[in-house]
């Protein structure tokens, strides 16, 4: 269930993230290419945070003041999880992964997806979309249109625009 929250800009970050990808950048430019070059640097990356505690900031101030407190107190903690993850990922190099999309590609195409089944036009892109709405904001003053509500389907039922009937 998408809550107000989500439709936000992400305004906060955890400063443990940034530490890591630099520690990870720094041991792997230390082992053999041959070695670094078969090693997932996600896997790493994700294996370590997981292993550390997370330090947010919603400030510049506070970013600063955390990835400095993530230095000064978690330096030594960083560099072993790296370490660690590291070994990790190494036994197991040919593991078929699937990454995750990264969060910003999901929300947009959900969104356009989602106006796409309201207005009824699988022709919409992000590239037509303000002709397309403006089309449908003139059809509709124009009578061309009517709306009503959207049900949610959560409910287990929708409203049908091609023949005004509720489908459960």
């Amino acid at each position: 269930m998408k809550t107000m929250e989500s439709n936000r800009a992400k305004t906060y970050r955890n400063a443990i993230e940034s530490l890591v990808v630099e520690e990870v950048e720094r041991q792997l430019q230390r082992l053999p290419s041959r070695l670094s070059g078969y090693l997932n640097r996600t896997e790493v990356i994700a294996y370590a945070l997981n292993r550390l505690p997370a330090l947010y900031a919603t400030s510049e101030r506070g970013w600063q003041q955390q990835r400095l407190r993530g230095k000064n107190e978690l330096g030594n903690q960083i560099v072993t999880a790296v370490r660690q993850a590291i070994a990790a990922v190494q036994r197991d190099p040919l593991r078929a992964v699937k990454p995750l999309p990264p969060i910003d590609a999901i929300e947009p195409d959900s969104a356009l997806q989602s106006l796409r089944d309201l207005l009824r036009r699988e022709d919409l892109s992000w590239r037509n979309m303000v002709d397309v709405v403006e089309q449908t904001l003139v059809k509709t003053a124009r009578g061309e249109i009517t709306w009503r509500k959207r049900e949610n389907s959560a409910y287990g039922h929708t409203y049908d625009w091609s023949d005004g009937r509720y489908r459960f």
